[in-house]
């Protein structure tokens, strides 16, 4: 007998030689992110942290205008600043205008807001670009110079306005609510190019079928935007209406131009300008400090609320 050839075997390939990449370790994937940020948390560390220290610090001595010329050093008061302005009737009036007249400041931006931007929606090239460029104009305008226009347009002498509602000399400014509404408007004119753009982008990127079967099922303009629109909205909504919130609770330029200062005996005050004649204008630093203090907690809740609600929003999607 034959003995059967053997099978020819290709020879196998001895493993290469070299280092084997290791696997990204998760803790060191998780400070990645934060080496990137740190840059700018470095930057915002320098400009923030040190003014806040400050100014926490001023609420808790007393610090008035001899301390600031270089008189001998503060003491202590504890919660002293605190108490007194607790204690201060004029301080929780003003308070409550400040949230009062923010709200409606918020309220007004979004319903114009959203409203021009399904207005954008609906109108051809030509006129959508139009709006558009008037209202990044508003949007880009310094606040004073904007206060300064509007003071202008309603001037009770040479004011346009009035003598298109024939008004005669009438004062908008001389009311407490007429104030008010003078400043709300000109806040609202330069606080809703902001949502109408980033409600607008949230209209365009809605799937045109879901609109077009809305419409197909009878559905009016109104229904498609509380029942469509609005639940696919809801993200960017939120994001809208918590930055107006923070941006509409700070107002000072709108009121100290318009008000000269906070209106006729301090009618028109929000903390802002509460704020600033404590300090400035009656050298009561450390009050003033302690108010800002108030306000930088209620501003930090805010804001805490909207970080919470955007990582909600990221787990969702």
């Amino acid at each position: 007998m034959t003995a059967e050839p053997e099978t020819a075997r290709a020879p196998v390939a001895a493993p290469a030689r070299g280092r084997r990449p290791r696997p990204h370790s998760p803790r060191r994937a998780g400070w990645t992110p934060w080496l990137y940020l740190a840059p700018a948390l470095a930057v915002l560390g320098a400009l923030l942290v040190y003014p806040i220290y400050q100014l926490g610090l001023i609420s808790f001595l007393e610090y008035t205008q001899a301390q600031v010329s270089g008189g001998e050093p503060t003491s202590f008061q504890g919660l002293a600043n605190y108490t007194a302005l607790f204690s201060d009737s004029q301080f929780w009036s003003v308070l409550f205008a400040t949230v009062v007249f923010a709200a409606a400041c918020v309220v007004t931006t979004l319903a114009v807001g959203c409203a021009l931007a399904v207005l954008l929606t609906r109108v051809r090239a030509l006129p959508r670009l139009a709006l558009m460029l008037a209202a990044l104009g508003a949007w880009a305008t310094p606040a004073i110079t904007g206060s300064t226009v509007w003071m202008f347009l309603f001037d009770p002498d040479f004011g346009p306005v009035n003598r298109v509602l024939g008004l005669g000399d009438h004062s908008w400014t001389y009311g407490r609510y007429s104030a008010f509404l003078l400043v709300l408007l000109e806040v609202v004119w330069c606080s809703f190019p902001f949502v109408m753009v980033t409600v607008y982008a949230g209209i365009r990127a809605i799937p045109g079928e879901v609109l077009e079967a809305a419409a197909l099922d009878g559905a009016s303009q109104w229904r498609i935007w509380r029942a469509v629109m609005v639940p696919m909205l809801r993200p960017i909504l939120t994001v809208v209406t918590i930055q107006s919130v923070i941006w509409d609770f700070k107002v000072f330029t709108q009121i100290y131009v318009m008000t000269n200062g906070g209106g006729i005996a301090g009618q028109n005050l929000v903390l802002n300008v509460y704020a600033y004649q404590k300090a400035f204008a009656s050298s009561q630093y450390s009050l003033g400090s302690a108010i800002g203090v108030v306000m930088l907690l209620i501003l930090l809740a805010a804001t805490l609320v909207y970080l919470r609600l955007l990582r909600r929003q990221g787990e969702e999607l």
